[in-house]
């Protein structure tokens, strides 16, 4: 924060000078400062106005340099390694890491592509950008994941079918706490916006998504929509739904 900004802030209510006017054309912060209190007509009342003020300054104060976002996003993408690396350890210890039934090059690009979705989900959640993260975008990457699961299915039924929805509908669910509790954590230093904890959401339970598409064996039209696209496409919305009630802890630019 410079000091024309706190100037500006100062003077809001009246008109400026030529030098502060000069600095709010340069200055994106100020902009929208000026652009708010503009809207609101001014009617703030001096101690609202006051309060709002000292508390703009309180943050400054706690956080005078920002926290790299980066180190954020690698702490999230820990989190998820560290889920994806144990859930297949854990479905894996009877030696069999892999018991998807379809073609090999087809498990490999499904798994490739979800977790490019993991990934990139997790960099559109917390990465720091004035532009709005366009829903057509994370919509048209959410289908194209669940496309992309259904139709790489190996079409065999090995399990009982009640059975097998079961299982992976529960191994999903308690595999997804983690992730999602990680990235509902991180997506509160920052405002609510629904975009980006959608793109959280999916990344997170995309985790273990992921898991179930290496190891489960059963590769029906059915059992993929039921019991493994339809609840990550749940849980990415429960993520959306639980943020939308979380405080908001930072508000430092």
């Amino acid at each position: 924060m410079k000091p024309e900004c706190s100037r500006v802030m100062d003077s809001l209510g009246g008109p400026l000078p030529a030098e502060l006017a000069s600095h709010v054309a340069s200055c994106e912060d100020c902009q929208s400062l000026v652009g708010g209190f503009d809207v609101l007509g001014g009617a703030v009342p001096a101690p609202r106005l006051d309060a709002a003020r000292e508390q703009a300054l309180k943050e400054l104060t706690a956080h005078p340099k920002p926290t790299p976002w980066w180190r954020e996003l690698l702490v999230l993408l820990a989190v998820y390694t560290v889920v994806l690396v144990a859930g297949l350890a854990w479905f894996g210890r009877d030696g069999r890491l892999v018991g998807n039934l379809a073609s090999p090059m087809v498990v490999a690009g499904v798994a490739l592509l979800t977790l490019v979705l993991v990934g990139g989900g997790a960099f559109a959640a917390l990465a720091p950008t004035r532009r709005r993260l366009p829903w057509g975008l994370v919509a048209l990457a959410a289908v194209g994941i669940a496309a992309a699961q259904v139709l790489g299915g190996s079409g065999l039924q090995i399990r009982p079918p009640m059975r097998g929805m079961m299982g992976c509908m529960g191994s999903e669910v308690v595999l997804s706490v983690l992730p999602l509790a990680a990235a509902l954590v991180l997506l509160c230093r920052s405002a609510f916006q629904p975009v980006r904890a959608l793109a959280a959401g999916l990344s997170a339970a995309g985790v273990s998504l992921l898991i179930l598409h290496l190891h489960c064996p059963d590769g029906t039209v059915s059992h993929l929509l039921s019991a493994h696209v339809l609840p990550w496409l749940v849980l990415a919305g429960v993520a959306v739904l639980v943020r939308s009630r979380l405080p908001t802890r930072s508000y430092a630019p």
